[in-house]
């Protein structure tokens, strides 16, 4: 077995020092520079890094193969540590923190489905999604954990080097402390690059948000088994792998100030391929189809017109659902369904625990058409109104469903252009991979996740659509509640296109 977490490499010199004079906002503009082209160097470095793929390779599998956890599904009634409320019938751990499974009843008057009710997780309690970064031989590293979770459809993904709740983290559970944690909890100690509170699934999630940050550090790192450094190149081709890199790091890659950065991904004049189109759109010299102001005003409009009102209700008393001995499931057999399993994991802060999940019926599709806008690539999205999102909506990609939820509804409520995506030809198809969405409260939620390219004279006229830059929707993560997660997914997916090589 290729053991990684024995590298002990050389450390590279610490981070220059600001100047010492001069304002502080140019203070500022010189350490994003500085950490720009820190990212543009890591992206570049997509095979040789201090791991070699095929070195990571081996030790993912050994390390999957030798740690795999045992996850079978269970009734109901046998979770442990978890309390049926008698009266409403929701589910809460026993401690009184993790989540809860509660019944929602949603009314969107001018939604193409006015009013259903549903089971929804609530999960108040923040979260911390961390990545620690640091210089190798002048290219930045990050650390990242191979972490098994019941949902994952082949047990172990790739994700931040700290992924946990409050309760994990506060060891509510009585388990092991969570490795790492201190440098996200006392993070002023280091640099910080990214800290944002970002949203989580606004259809099963109930206002739910973490802490998504990523921290720079220029000390030595223990690296403890189970973790590995790698480049951000490395991680973009993995990302084109499918149920490799999961939904938590996805986010946090997203939220990296990603950029061009000098002669490292600057573009030649008359350069008219896809892969300089996307660099000048991460660069945002060129600037966008629909100035930055005007989206925000169109946000905003959107959370405005759109009335969205939602009610906690008992989960013993939603309608058109049905409850069994093994699930809570939607009597048509669709959307999803509230399953519990027991779960075995030696490589978990806790070896053996139960749980509810919600288990979609069947895969989605998640997908972005981009087009090229004065040689500037553009991405369509939605500003798409969700019950769990805490501000009505939020930008989300311009497909994000799951076809088989529509079969019994008129061809009206279909999602537009869904059928630009599922009848995109071949060469169109700039990305196209299987990810997983987040496993430690869905079950084998799976869905495709592609970046369809479109002809630069389409013209899609909507009201609730908007073409973005990809520096527009970067700007906008710096801030919370903007971009969902379903396309924040997909802003990593097209920054990994940034590294390879054109494409025409």
């Amino acid at each position: 077995m290729t053991d990684l977490s024995a590298v002990s490499p050389t450390l590279s010199s610490s981070t220059p020092s600001p100047p010492a004079s001069g304002s502080a906002s140019s203070v500022s503009s010189k350490r994003e520079a500085s950490t720009a082209a820190k990212i543009a160097e890591s992206v570049r470095v997509r095979d040789d890094g201090l791991t070699q793929l095929a070195d990571f390779h081996r030790w993912y599998d050994d390390y999957s193969r030798e740690s795999a956890a045992r996850v079978r599904r269970i009734a109901l009634h046998d979770l442990v540590g978890w309390h049926e409320d008698p009266v409403t019938g929701d589910l809460r751990h026993r401690s009184g923190k993790f989540f809860s499974v509660e019944g929602l009843d949603v009314r969107i008057p001018d939604g193409p489905v006015p009013h259903w009710t549903q089971p929804i997780i609530n999960q108040p309690e923040l979260g911390i999604l961390g990545v620690l970064v640091k210089e190798f031989d002048g290219v930045l590293h990050c650390l990242m954990q191979a972490k098994t979770e019941p949902g994952n459809i082949n047990g172990f993904q790739l994700s931040p080097t700290v992924q946990a709740t409050r309760s994990n983290y506060t060891r509510v559970h009585d388990g092991r402390s969570v490795p790492y944690l201190d440098y996200f909890q006392e993070p002023t100690r280091h640099r910080i690059i990214t800290d944002v509170r970002q949203s989580e699934q606004g259809s099963w999630f109930y206002q739910k948000r973490n802490r998504n940050m990523v921290v720079e550090v220029t000390e030595d790192v223990e690296v403890l088994e189970g973790f590995c450094w790698l480049t951000i190149g490395q991680l973009h081709r993995l990302l084109a792998l499918d149920e490799v890199v999961n939904m938590d790091a996805r986010t946090v890659l997203s939220c990296l100030p990603f950029s061009g950065a000098g002669p490292l991904m600057a573009v030649a004049p008359g350069d008219d391929s896809f892969r300089a189109s996307l660099l000048r759109s991460c660069q945002g010299s060129d600037g966008g189809a629909v100035p930055t102001d005007q989206v925000l005003r169109w946000i905003t409009e959107v959370r405005s017109r759109s009335e969205v009102i939602t009610a906690k209700m008992p989960l013993n008393a939603l309608e058109h659902w049905k409850r069994d001995e093994f699930a809570i499931a939607h009597e048509t057999g669709r959307f999803f369904e509230l399953i519990a399993v027991d779960v075995q994991a030696g490589s978990r802060e806790v070896r053996q625990w139960t749980q509810p999940m919600i288990r979609p019926t069947a895969p989605g599709i998640v997908a972005f058409l981009v087009k090229r806008i004065d040689g500037v690539l553009h991405a369509l999205v939605h500003a798409l109104v969700e019950p769990g999102c805490l501000d009505v909506a939020e930008l989300s990609p311009t497909v994000q469903c799951t076809p088989e939820n529509f079969a019994h509804l008129p061809p009206a409520a279909l999602p537009p252009l869904l059928g630009e995506v599922v009848g995109a030809r071949p060469e169109r198809i700039r990305f196209d991979v299987t990810l997983s969405e987040e496993g430690g409260r869905f079950f084998h939620a799976s869905n495709r996740y592609t970046i369809v390219e479109v002809d630069e004279d389409a013209e899609f006229d909507h009201p609730e659509y908007r073409w973005l830059t990809v520096h527009q929707l970067v700007d906008l993560l710096r801030h919370s509640h903007y971009v969902n997660i379903q396309a924040r997914s997909l802003v990593a997916c097209l920054h990994s296109l940034s590294g390879r090589p054109s494409d025409g």
